[in-house]
């Protein structure tokens, strides 16, 4: 029963779909080249930006109202300067 348990995780992990593997180098990408390349996976990264950019020290909470504001902001600012980096604008923006 084990070995069969075994296969079939095994592939239901290969047979799913490949996830696309790529390097992103956020302190290169500008705030439009973020969003016209990574529309599907824009509230991902801008999770994770607001991760990055919270200091060490501070709590592991994500507030999902402050969150959504935030990303609001960070949509206005693009729109604003879109040449801007992406870390200089989740600084900006998701620094606390």
């Amino acid at each position: 029963m084990r070995i069969f348990a075994a296969l079939s995780i095994g592939c239901c992990l290969l047979g799913g779909s490949q996830a696309r593997s790529e390097v992103i180098d956020f302190s290169k990408m500008t705030c439009k080249q973020f969003f016209d390349t990574h529309k599907g996976e824009v509230s991902l990264i801008l999770a994770w930006l607001d991760g990055y950019s919270r200091e060490d020290n501070d709590p592991p909470v994500l507030d999902t109202s402050e969150f959504a504001a935030g990303a609001k902001k960070f949509t206005e600012y693009r729109a604003a300067h879109p040449a801007a980096s992406l870390i200089t604008a989740a600084d900006e923006i998701f620094a606390h």
